[in-house]
């Protein structure tokens, strides 16, 4: 443990800077304080600096300091108000000092004591790798949905954290880094904290790649001056025809992010020097609210009217904001010397809202109000749903909420014209499910644009969407590899749940006619005793295939039967070492006794004196190595010798086996088939009956293709005279285009 030397540091002086800090926040939040906050917030200052008066940091500085730190962050940075500052100075009493959540509800009341108890629930957040961290993130999640404001004081929290770990250890330092990547700086965006987002990541690639930052951090350092001339350049023509025209305005250049310049090296594999478009420049317009679109766009103008814009590069985030509240027209221009700028404008009040988030809406007792209308309630109202309805793991709940913290949005129209807000690479299944689960559940494609695409199609910005839907569509496992949104994902895995629950109610109902027939039981040790018997894993599986015929209860008739109780006999070894062989294993045992068996059966010669037919449980053909088994009714049975029922029939009946041969006749067709699938495409099923029917002479008895998501399966029957033939066509339909699997069926 790092031993620290507390006689290097000034208690009084250490008290002076604990009481300029104070008043610092004081300062911050003159504006909303009155007596009675005031004192509150006082009381809660005395409390935190009690609390920790025996805490310092790894740095060796009192602990107080960093609650401080946290409020005002909260205050200056964020914009909270006074219950804010409050909960953040004591947001670490609880869990590391004897105060009690009871105390702090008593002295400063309930709305601080729940705050204060929700900062305390998700402080443990470390190890990604534990079930333990998961569950904690699951808390995090909950308390999100339930007052925002927890999170805000915890993303100021972990700012001041990242801002102060020199001290740490480089293990931990790389710890709380990949988790503040990991969460906190895509929650920060999500929720419109811009620029303590960019802060945490820059932060977080400080500690993790540290030898990469200090690269880019040199090389802004070494271009500065060019990159504030360029910027000069760049900003002079628009700020002249900006204040002719009467604007009040700012207007400023920055570098991006050393995240952001690090992110674009690796994904586009260029060097520092080759990303395009380092720099960003800001319009910030001070207009009446009721101007504020049709000032941005005419700023839009006057920007293109000096340089080329990129078409491409346009977003209006102006006529549908984000879904975070984010309000701006970003655009990106060929500026002075041949490099691109992206350009941002925005208002004041759109300003705001970028730097300070969710706290520039949201409407506190505290006496801060905001917007109205708030475009993040619809968010937090859905989380809190899905919260109430799921019953997924917490490791599933955090991995669909990680959807939603990540995903950029774009925009499409509904046939009617409705604008509605997508996460970027949501599908058409997504878009169905966005507008209502019961549309969802019933989508089978869509037309983007006129033109007809399936469930799995990514949307683009932009275009319109017809859902189309049949009333025979069903959600199936597969769904939850094509949806990407989280509120899509939890309503397919609800219906999925609900259809295995119908069919496994459906299944109990067989199941206890079948053992009211033989005077057993339904209870749970019978159950289980069945679930054991027939190698199924749960209770809601095994109805699912009773109700659905898989499996075969006529097996109960031999089950011995005691006071309603299921008893059953142990296998025998034989039996046991039976259902353990291979089907190499089956033919070998088959030819072996086919050896001792002196009777020879020639089929396709002189049927008029021996009466056969082929097994239909294995279809033989001539070619195939097969066997005759004689039965007491139908004559002689021909199977092949990897027939599933070959064991059995071994086992049981040896002495009826006789040898069998074909002739070299080729005039007798035998019905067989095969399994074909792969890609979809034109003319597909015309050059499959061309090459069987005209190719080769082949009869085919049916055919059935059905196509999904652009594949295809199928099943074609036709008559073959051999199994050389057979394996002739299968040969040659395996060099058709988009072919990719063929086998015999085998049953």
């Amino acid at each position: 443990m790092e031993r620290i030397n507390f006689e290097l540091y000034d208690i009084e002086n250490e008290k002076k800077l604990i009481s300029k800090e104070y008043r610092r926040l004081l300062r911050i939040l003159k504006n909303r304080l009155n007596p009675s906050s005031k004192k509150s917030l006082r009381h809660a200052f005395d409390l935190a600096v009690d609390a920790h008066s025996k805490t310092r940091r790894k740095s060796g500085e009192l602990y107080i300091f960093h609650p401080i730190a946290v409020a005002n962050i909260v205050t200056e940075e964020i914009g909270l108000g006074v219950t804010s500052a409050i909960c953040a100075l004591l947001h670490d009493t609880v869990e590391d000092t004897d105060l009690t959540i009871e105390e702090i509800q008593i002295s400063l009341g309930t709305e601080v004591a729940k705050i204060v108890e929700g900062l305390t629930k998700i402080s443990n957040i470390i190890d990604t790798s534990s079930s333990m961290q998961i569950e904690n993130y699951k808390k995090l999640i909950v308390t999100l949905a339930e007052d925002v404001r927890v999170i805000l004081i915890k993303i100021a929290d972990r700012l001041h954290n990242m801002r102060t770990m020199d001290a740490m250890s480089p293990d931990k330092q790389k710890k709380i880094a990949s988790e503040t990547l990991f969460l906190y700086a895509p929650l920060a965006n999500r929720i419109g904290l811009h620029a303590i987002k960019s802060e945490l990541e820059d932060l977080s690639l400080k500690y993790l790649e540290p030898k990469e930052y200090r690269d880019i951090a040199l090389k802004l350092k070494e271009t500065k001056r060019q990159r504030t001339k360029q910027i000069h350049e760049f900003i002079q023509p628009i700020e002249e025809q900006l204040s002719q025209l009467g604007y009040k305005f700012k207007i400023y250049g920055r570098p991006k992010s050393i995240y952001s310049i690090w992110n674009k090296i690796h994904k586009k594999g260029v060097p520092f020097e080759e990303v395009f478009d380092l720099l960003a420049i800001r319009i910030i317009l001070d207009v009446p609210v009721e101007k504020e679109k049709q000032e941005c766009w005419n700023v839009y103008s006057i920007i293109t009217e000096n340089y080329i814009p990129s078409s491409e590069r346009l977003r209006d985030w102006i006529s549908k904001p984000k879904s975070n509240g984010y309000e701006a027209l970003h655009t990106t221009v060929m500026g002075p010397g041949g490099k691109f700028i992206e350009v941002q404008i925005r208002t004041a009040r759109m300003d705001e809202v970028a730097e300070r988030g969710i706290a520039a809406h949201l409407f506190y007792k505290e006496g801060k109000m905001g917007i109205e209308k708030n475009p993040v309630d619809e968010w937090l109202k859905r989380i809190a749903e899905k919260l109430k309805q799921s019953t997924d793991s917490a490791l599933d709940l955090v991995d669909d909420f990680k959807l939603d913290l990540y995903n950029e949005e774009i925009y499409v129209f509904t046939p009617k014209g409705e604008l509605k807000m997508m996460p970027n690479g949501s599908t058409i299944l997504d878009f169905a499910f966005e507008i209502h689960s019961g549309l969802g559940r019933k989508c089978i494609g869509a037309k983007v644009n006129h033109k007809l695409v399936p469930i799995s199609h990514k949307i683009e910005n932009g275009t319109q969407i017809e859902i189309l839907t049949s009333a025979k569509q069903r959600p199936n496992d597969d769904w939850l590899n094509i949806a990407n949104t989280s509120k899509a994902k939890a309503a397919i895995k609800n219906s999925l749940k609900s259809e295995i629950r119908a069919e496994a109610a459906l299944g109990k109902e067989i199941l206890l006619r079948k053992l009211s027939a033989i005077n057993a039981d339904y209870n749970q040790e019978n159950l289980q005793i069945l679930i054991n018997h027939y190698k199924k894993t749960n209770h809601l599986s095994f109805l699912c295939d009773v109700k659905n015929e898989n499996i075969n209860l006529q097996d109960l008739k031999k089950f011995k039967i005691i006071a309603g109780q299921i008893k059953l006999d142990k296998p025998k070894k034989t039996k046991e070492s039976e259902s353990k062989i291979s089907d190499q294993d089956v033919i070998q045992k088959v030819k072996e006794t086919l050896k001792h068996n002196a009777d020879l059966l020639i089929m396709g010669e002189d049927s008029s004196k021996i009466k056969y037919s082929y097994a239909s449980c294995c279809n033989p053909i001539p070619g195939d190595d097969v066997f005759g088994f004689i039965t007491i009714n139908d004559g002689v049975k021909i199977h092949r010798i990897n027939c599933p029922n070959a064991v059995q029939l071994m086992s049981k009946y040896n002495y009826r086996i006789v040898r069998t041969k074909w002739s070299q006749s080729k005039e007798i067709a035998f019905l067989t088939g095969f399994k074909i699938s792969g890609i979809d495409g034109l003319g597909l099923i015309n050059k499959l009956t061309k090459i069987i029917s005209e190719d080769y002479n082949v009869n085919i008895r049916s055919i059935s293709i059905e196509s999904e998501e652009g594949i295809f399966e199928g099943i074609v029957k036709l008559y073959v005279n051999d199994i050389e033939q057979l394996e002739t066509l299968i040969n040659n339909i395996k060099k058709l285009d988009g072919v990719i699997d063929i086998k015999r069926i085998e049953e």
